[in-house]
């Protein structure tokens, strides 16, 4: 289990979007048009809302790297990163500043279109210095080339690496070699490990120290230097899932980055991103430390729910 470099900065690298969100009834099929409400416009980005979800939600002093257009939607991003205590280190670029386009469903669930505009700018000579970092948040809205490097990078100064296979895309191997903790929901788990054999069994397959797989409303399973780790979902009433799986990555690293264990780095992650679905928003949506460290405190537990969540990950041995 990784328990080094606690104490020092969170480095997130990755990507920062407007997000134009519509609610609507349900999310459209192939060639439907939808009514839905009024249109909302608010930053979001999955490297942006990671680092909001570091500073934020576990209060981690934490740094973001962004490539952003020259225009009104950078500020926006501006704006909501210094309000959350997060250091930006902006790149600019000619291109415009990336923007998503995402529907969100009565139930919660969203589908999202990204148009990624400056992100596509970020390069491999644009990590900076990495004196002070203690872990480095990278996705995959950015270049893949940039991305490894960035990881390459770390792993030769000594940072540890936490890498979100977001989108879901299949990963090189030079940059699985460099990764220490992968976070993937279970579409994504797919693309990096196949769909053959269960969880338990894919997880096994990736071969970095710890792997997790984050499953919505079920929660979260990991498997760390061979051992598992089961953390059910907390029960809340979800409005919007949009940044649920970035509020789980960014609080994930600020926990570890601070010196939890790695279950106790879950379980605040988890609680987290639970509080995150419970309004509308990315950046918006993340809770601060003070009602994640209560959900958790005061939150009520299935007593069922890790041995329901073991037998949907085929785990068979007793969670630690």
């Amino acid at each position: 289990m990784i328990l080094s470099n606690a104490g020092g900065q969170v480095l997130v690298a990755g990507s920062a979007n407007v997000d134009y969100v519509v609610r609507a009834p349900h999310i459209p099929t192939p060639g439907e048009t939808v009514l839905g409400g009024d249109l909302t416009i608010v930053p979001g980005g999955k490297g942006a809302n990671q680092a909001v979800a570091a500073a934020r939600s576990s209060g981690a002093a934490t740094v973001m790297l962004a490539a952003l257009g020259n225009d009104a939607a950078a500020e926006t991003l501006e704006r909501s990163l210094a309000g959350a205590g997060v250091l930006l280190h902006a790149v600019r670029s000619n291109s415009p500043t990336g923007a998503a386009l995402i529907t969100v469903s009565e139930t919660g669930e969203n589908a999202i279109t990204v148009a990624p505009g400056a992100n596509m700018a970020l390069a491999p000579t644009d990590l900076p210095d990495l004196a002070g970092i203690a872990w480095l948040v990278l996705q995959l809205e950015t270049p893949i080339d940039t991305v490894t490097a960035f990881a390459q990078a770390a792993r030769t100064a000594g940072v540890k690496v936490l890498l979100n296979t977001a989108p879901a895309r299949a990963l090189p191997a030079e940059l699985l070699a460099a990764v220490d903790v992968l976070v993937a929901n279970e579409e994504e788990l797919a693309c990096v490990a196949g769909e053959d054999g269960s969880i338990a069994d894919r997880l096994a397959t990736i071969g970095t120290s710890i792997a997790i797989v984050t499953l919505g409303a079920r929660g979260s399973c990991a498997l760390a230097n061979g051992v598992f780790h089961l953390q059910p979902a907390f029960g809340v009433r979800a409005i919007d899932t949009t940044a649920a799986g970035d509020t789980f990555c960014g609080a994930l690293a600020g926990a570890l980055g601070q010196g939890q264990l790695l279950p106790e780095a879950m379980r605040f992650a988890s609680a987290a991103a639970a509080l995150a679905t419970t309004r509308a928003g990315a950046q918006s949506s993340i809770p601060v430390r003070d009602e994640v460290e209560r959900l958790i405190a005061g939150g009520i537990v299935d007593p069922t729910a890790s041995a329901d969540l073991a037998a949907y990950c085929g785990v068979t041995v007793q969670p630690s």
